[in-house]
């Protein structure tokens, strides 16, 4: 009798895998310490009307200076047809102390467009209306329509540039950065994928003093586990670029790695000194969030 053919096992997908991990860790963090925010809804389904309205008032301005005025752009126009409807004048009033004028007419603007022809379904729609650029457009459609989008801000540029270590400094990483952060999207939880990777960088893996304790990718870090840190510092006075110090080496897992221009204590790792090419900017934008 022939001996029996033995079954081969499938070669597992270690790309695959630790995309898998690195999914589940994040959005089981996101959904114990997800941030409560006036436009996020935690059950349910989201709300194109408020998630947009939210993200054009986020645009260049902190959570903390953009809540009053969600709340009080919710009480006075409800929908987009309510928006629509109001004289541009009065919501240039309501916005005033928020900054960024053209924002509140693109807002206005494209709030009639959307009564005229309806509330765009995908990211590409979302393109299409004034004051909405790829970023807004991808956070949209993944939030209020579960599109896998590539939500890529600057706080999601961080958070990828550390768990890849990627040393080259912004601008000249952007693409890089893109791609890598493209690589984890995936068709199950979108939305909420994308603004677990805006927390994490806003509460947790911040510009200066991250919490990498934590970190929900704290082990899968590759920043963390070499002590290296890819943070851009602001430029120095006379528009000359500030020094950037990065970390070699280090034994601590809590190791303060990162940005330490202007220190007067010695840091808990090694440091090189460098300086950033022209031309490079702090995070490749404002700070949003």
């Amino acid at each position: 009798m022939p001996a029996l053919a033995q079954k081969r096992s499938r070669p597992v997908d270690k790309r695959s895998a630790a995309r898998d991990k690195l999914w589940k860790s994040l959005l089981k963090w996101y959904d114990r310490e997800g941030r409560d925010l006036p436009w996020r809804l935690r059950d349910g389904t989201a709300d194109p009307y408020r998630v947009w309205l939210s993200e054009i008032m986020l645009q260049q301005t902190t959570v903390a200076a953009v809540a009053p005025y969600f709340t009080r752009f919710l009480e006075r126009w409800p929908s987009v047809e309510a928006l629509a409807r109001a004289p541009r004048d009065d919501v240039l009033g309501a916005w005033a102390g928020l900054g960024y004028y053209s924002r509140a007419r693109n807002l206005h603007a494209a709030a009639q467009a959307m009564a005229a022809s309806g509330v765009p379904q995908s990211e590409a729609g979302w393109r299409e209306l004034k004051g909405v650029g790829p970023y807004t457009a991808a956070a949209i459609a993944a939030i209020a329509f579960d599109e896998a989008t590539n939500v890529v801000d600057g706080n999601v540029e961080r958070v990828i540039a550390r768990l890849r270590a990627v040393e080259t400094p912004l601008p000249d990483a952007k693409a890089e950065l893109r791609a890598l952060a493209g690589a984890l999207v995936t068709a199950d939880r979108p939305g909420d994928w994308a603004q677990a990777l805006m927390d994490l960088g806003a509460t947790v893996c911040t510009p200066r003093s991250p919490k990498c304790e934590a970190c929900p990718w704290m082990a899968e870090c590759a920043a963390m586990r070499t002590a290296a840190r890819n943070v851009s510092a602001p430029r120095g006075e006379g528009g000359a670029p500030a020094p950037i110090w990065r970390g070699l080496s280090g034994s601590s897992a809590t190791a303060n790695f990162g940005w330490c221009g202007g220190r007067t204590k010695v840091c808990s790792v090694a440091w090189r000194r460098c300086r950033r090419p022209n031309g490079a900017t702090r995070n490749g934008r404002a700070p949003r969030r």
